[in-house]
């Protein structure tokens, strides 16, 4: 599949890093070495890509383009919501994601499928100082272990039968600073979008195989894999732009492709998420784009990667690229990372020293050379707010 130019200047299509970019390794086990080769996307008979695989499913196509219930007229109207417009809305977009105990363990971990991922259906926007050139790819290099004390870790989840996993982040909760049950992550690793709902047995696993245990094709109990245990969802809020009009391949909904989750950790006990990892990083909203150096950090699964190692992508000051000129561009960094990176955090350093949480992995090249995730601006900061009151 040729790359698509982008405005004329900017080229390696931006396909879904998995509409989900699920995924971890190969069905043969949490410990299983590389992940395989892509699995050939569906075509159309002129040979286009079109449609994206979720956990073995495909997503809904031929869908009303309108948008869902209880959202505003325009995207712009969204600005203004407040405390009682997100509950609202929240109401009739309810996440149902009952404990089912000891349901997660290294098997189902393991064979999580999958995606086929696909490229954007949508052009990027005309010329109009939305997009940049690509950036130079940079090589992933490996986070030192111990992994206990970073905010990252796997999330885990369930889809018609198939399941699969992102990357995400312990961010600071606002209203109960230094006992935070926050995690951040990409609207695609939560929810298929458009037409679609929900994903089930949505949960969190922090410093996921912080040990080395499942390394090197070998497998490894529960407790090792999830050495600060496995933290159920409770209360998911993805941004509304993704549940109306997200799907399977990347386009101007991917400007929105992020979600918030509040978890409890399935054993009980009285510590929070942030109190068991001994992190959480601050959501800095409205980052001045020209003065940040980004990192992402995820767990890539598909080869040179295994899905069971994380690694981080210091890429520098970020390019844009945008689907949509209405919206705000995307954040654009070189990066070689694979499919399961989706969901991980983007780290910068504010003024203060703090490191702190600047966007997530949503979409990458097929040739795997640039990765690219939300701006997070007002409507991030809503949700946030809301879940932090909620």
């Amino acid at each position: 599949m040729s790359p698509i130019r982008r405005s004329g200047r900017r080229r390696g299509a931006a396909a879904a890093l998995a509409a989900a970019a699920l995924l971890t390794v190969s069905a043969c086990g949490p410990g299983a070495a590389g992940g395989g080769a892509q699995p050939p996307p569906a075509t159309a008979s002129n040979g286009a890509l079109i449609s994206g695989v979720i956990g073995g499913v495909t997503l809904p196509t031929g869908l009303p383009t309108g948008l869902l219930d209880g959202l505003p007229k325009s995207w712009d109207d969204l600005k203004k919501w407040k405390f009682e417009d997100w509950d609202s809305w929240a109401s009739q977009h309810v996440f149902n994601n009952p404990v089912v105990k000891d349901f997660w363990n290294p098997d189902k971990m393991g064979d999580s499928k999958p995606a086929d991922p696909a490229p954007p259906t949508a052009a990027p926007a005309a010329d109009s100082g939305a997009n940049d050139p690509e950036p130079a790819v940079v090589k992933a290099a490996p986070v030192a272990r111990p992994y206990t004390g970073q905010p990252s870790g796997k999330v885990f989840f369930s889809a018609d039968g198939g399941r699969g996993n992102c990357s995400a982040t312990v961010i600071a909760d606002p209203a109960h600073p230094g006992k935070s049950n926050l995690v951040w992550t990409a609207g695609h690793c939560v929810h298929q979008g458009k037409g679609g709902t929900f994903f089930k047995d949505l949960v969190f696993v922090p410093a996921y195989n912080d040990s080395g245990a499942s390394s090197s094709g070998r497998k490894a109990p529960l407790d090792k894999l999830a050495p600060l245990g496995t933290w159920w969802a409770d209360k998911v809020v993805p941004s509304p732009q993704w549940t109306a009009e997200g799907g399977g391949t990347g386009d101007s909904a991917s400007q929105y492709d992020f979600a918030i989750m509040r978890v409890h950790n399935q054993n009980g006990g009285g510590r929070s998420l942030e109190e068991t990892v001994g992190s959480a990083v601050p959501v800095w909203f409205d980052a001045p784009r020209d003065a940040l150096s980004v990192s992402a950090w995820g767990y890539p699964l598909y080869k040179p990667f295994d899905g069971q190692e994380l690694y981080r992508c210091d890429g520098g000051r970020p390019s844009r690229l945008s689907f949509d000129a209405g919206r705000p561009s995307m954040l654009t960094i070189g990066c070689d990372m694979t499919q399961g990176s989706s969901g991980g955090g983007w780290f910068a350093t504010m003024p203060d020293g703090r490191r702190a949480l600047v966007s997530n992995t949503s979409i990458g090249t097929i040739e795997h050379t640039s990765l690219s995730g939300p701006y997070l601006e007002s409507t991030a900061k809503q949700a946030l707010d809301y879940i932090s009151k909620k």
